[in-house]
């Protein structure tokens, strides 16, 4: 697969993870609003019947009072249906003595005449009762209304009435969060507060009116808040929080995932690039052995001493060609698995780096290049391993040789100099083609190189700064 198929399906996998994260919080959002919503009315709600309950309890204190001053004078009420016909129906024996000579039509008339009169005289009583009361309604009224005028909202206000009333159209209305309030007057003066109140949650709070509709001098305010609100209100998002995490850790694990897959493609290539370049690195010293293998064992061709000589040379060099580059892999090898046994000593870091410019010098100016060197360095004596640190100097400098540039002679400075008076520093710099940006982060990766495939202008494994990186991590380890 290409890497740009793997990472658009990158790109595709995070938008798709990121619009499910974006519906979920905009679903949490909307849901916390519609609670919002829903807690406001039913707050203004309660107030309101609160406010209303407050003033019908006032009502009733001073109707009982009215009332009571008019027991006294209360007129009962007869209702039509405690009367008996048999009461207002005179008996037979009171009729006039000669009842032969009454006749029973003027009976009949005269019993309705007295029922009509009884009923006629109830009707009159209920009326006067009906404008008593009526009259005793108004004066109740009027009380309210003129005592009202009369007494300081203050006076007039009960604070466990007041509490009673909010608490239970609270519960009413399906409010059952502890609640603080403050009683104002009209001109802001504070009346009375709850006997827990806490400023916290103040915000928002809400205000309602009392006695309404009575003068502006003798209203007031009460302020009501609910210190658990918000976490009340933002509980309904709790349902989305575990969603909207494994969403995350599903996002999390894809990219990871992804990430797993591009550098395994990556080290794939590297392990192919590294199998071409070993087979060609291993293919020149085999053919040139087998070339001198096969002129020494022709014996149509006369072989001289130095012919003989030659060929032992060419072959001695190869193969100790071959066996570099195998020991090569193989410390990477041991290296990997923490088998490398390090041999750790005081030495003169100036002199093995005098040794190892000394002799990669030859190899520098056969091709027309310069190597300087700064040995500047007050206090050279460090504790590591003297063949690898070697090794690590001579990795370095073949490093800058193989990628000069063709049309720009070789030039390598090499400077060693203390940083303070304990450590040691020691720089290789060059003239040679550099090294990309998005190649840098790369080459201290086994098998890497910037050159691969098919081009060997550079030979190597890509082991060598890999090398380079791993010795000096363990040798400073062991100090």
């Amino acid at each position: 697969m290409k890497r740009s198929y793997i990472w658009l399906i990158c790109l595709v996998v995070c938008i798709a993870f990121i619009s499910l994260l974006y519906l979920q919080g905009r679903y949490a959002k909307e849901m916390i609003r519609m609670r919002q919503e829903q807690f406001d009315e039913n707050v203004w709600r309660s107030l309101d019947q609160a406010s209303r309950e407050l003033e019908k309890a006032e009502t009733y204190r001073y109707l009982q009072k009215v009332l009571n001053q008019h027991d006294s004078e209360k007129l009962e009420m007869v209702h039509p249906d405690s009367l008996r016909i048999t009461d207002y129906i005179l008996p037979l024996d009171t009729l006039a003595p000669n009842r032969s000579n009454m006749s029973l039509g003027s009976l009949t008339m005269s019993k309705y005449n007295r029922m009509a009169e009884t009923i006629s005289q109830l009707q009159k009583q209920a009326r006067e009762a009906l404008i008593y009361e009526q009259g005793v309604l108004d004066e109740v009224i009027f009380a309210v209304m003129y005592t009202a005028s009369e007494q300081r909202f203050q006076d007039r206000l009960n604070p466990a009435v007041l509490d009673g009333c909010l608490r239970n159209a609270l519960q009413a209305n399906g409010i059952t969060l502890p609640f603080h309030f403050i009683v104002y007057t009209s001109d802001g003066r504070e009346v009375y507060r709850c006997e827990d109140y806490t400023e916290e949650g103040i915000d928002p709070s809400y205000q309602q009116a009392l006695f309404r509709s009575d003068p502006m001098g003798q209203m007031g305010t009460v302020v009501i808040h609910f210190p658990d609100q918000k976490q009340f209100i933002q509980g309904v998002a709790s349902y989305v929080a575990p969603a909207m995490g494994f969403t995350i850790i599903l996002l999390i694990t894809s990219l990871i995932t992804i990430y797993l897959v591009v550098r395994q493609k990556r080290i794939s290539e590297m392990k192919n690039d590294f199998v071409h370049n070993m087979t060609h690195e291993f293919k020149t010293p085999i053919s040139t052995i087998s070339i001198a293998a096969q002129m020494l064992a022709d014996k149509s061709v006369n072989k001289s001493e130095e012919t003989y000589e030659r060929l032992g040379n060419v072959i001695d060099g190869e193969t100790r060609r071959l066996r570099y580059q195998v020991e090569k892999v193989l410390q990477m090898s041991l290296f990997d698995n923490n088998n490398i046994a390090l041999k750790m000593q005081e030495l003169d870091a100036n002199e093995i780096t005098e040794n190892v410019v000394d002799t990669f010098s030859l190899k520098v100016t056969q091709i027309g290049g310069t190597l300087d060197m700064k040995l500047e360095a007050f206090n050279p004596f460090i504790n590591a391993d003297e063949m690898h640190f070697t090794n690590v100097i001579f990795n370095l400098l073949d490093n800058a040789f193989k990628y000069r540039r063709e049309d720009v002679p070789l030039a390598i400075q090499i400077h060693t100099y203390n940083q303070g008076e304990t450590h040691f520093s020691i720089s290789i710099s060059d003239n040679g083609i550099g090294i990309g940006k998005d190649n840098l982060k790369h080459i201290f990766d086994k098998f890497y190189r910037v050159h691969t495939g098919d081009k060997h202008n550079v030979k190597g494994f890509g082991l060598g700064l890999a090398y380079v990186q791993k010795m000096v991590e363990l040798q400073l380890l062991m100090i």
